[in-house]
């Protein structure tokens, strides 16, 4: 597939690519959580950004670059095939989801935390050589719920502020769902 960016959608992929690694950035420097393994994520909304106002050549193409210069600038190998399988699980999982009627950013957001910690937990499971540490999957799989339901909640308010018609839309589909499941549960 031979596909061709103009300038101006060029250099909206390099200021996104910036603030996911910013963003990054400042949660590898502050943990907020005590869990090892566990961060909150922000910089996700920069990929449900793209997923949902941009397109999908562009999710991928962020999430690639947000892995691979992370892993670069602050991480090291071991973090990057990690980062990268976590990544391409959550996008895998994202990119249908969010064309679910009824479901939400904040659903989509976190099927893909959900999915980017299960997919580290079997990249881990394969390089240690195994199964036990998946006695750890039900923390993680719970904190992935709480980290991408604020994430979600991130990228929704994001969305509002910087891109008012696409967000209206998002927003107005998101009611229309809200009541129609209200009106269902009335019957």
């Amino acid at each position: 597939m031979n596909r061709r960016w103009d300038a101006s959608t060029i250099a909206k992929l390099g200021l996104l690519t910036a603030v996911a690694i910013v963003l990054g950035y400042f949660e590898y420097l502050l943990p907020v959580t005590g869990i090892p393994g566990v961060k909150l994520g922000l910089a996700n909304t920069v990929l449900l950004y793209a997923l949902y106002l941009l397109d999908v050549p562009s999710a991928i193409l962020l999430m690639f670059l947000k892995v691979g210069l992370s892993g670069l600038l602050f991480g090291g190998p071991a973090a990057m095939i990690y980062s990268f399988a976590g990544g391409m699980l959550s996008l895998a999982v994202m990119i249908p989801a969010r064309k679910i009627k009824g479901l939400s950013i904040v659903g989509v957001s976190v099927l893909g935390a959900v999915s980017h910690n299960a997919a580290q937990m079997f990249v881990a499971c394969f390089i240690v050589g195994t199964r036990a540490i998946l006695a750890y999957l039900p923390v993680l799989l719970v904190a992935a719920v709480i980290t991408g339901t604020l994430t979600g909640v991130v990228a929704r308010y994001t969305f509002r502020s910087l891109s008012p018609k696409h967000a209206q839309r998002a927003t107005r589909s998101e009611n229309q769902t809200k009541n129609s499941t209200q009106k269902q549960d009335e019957s």
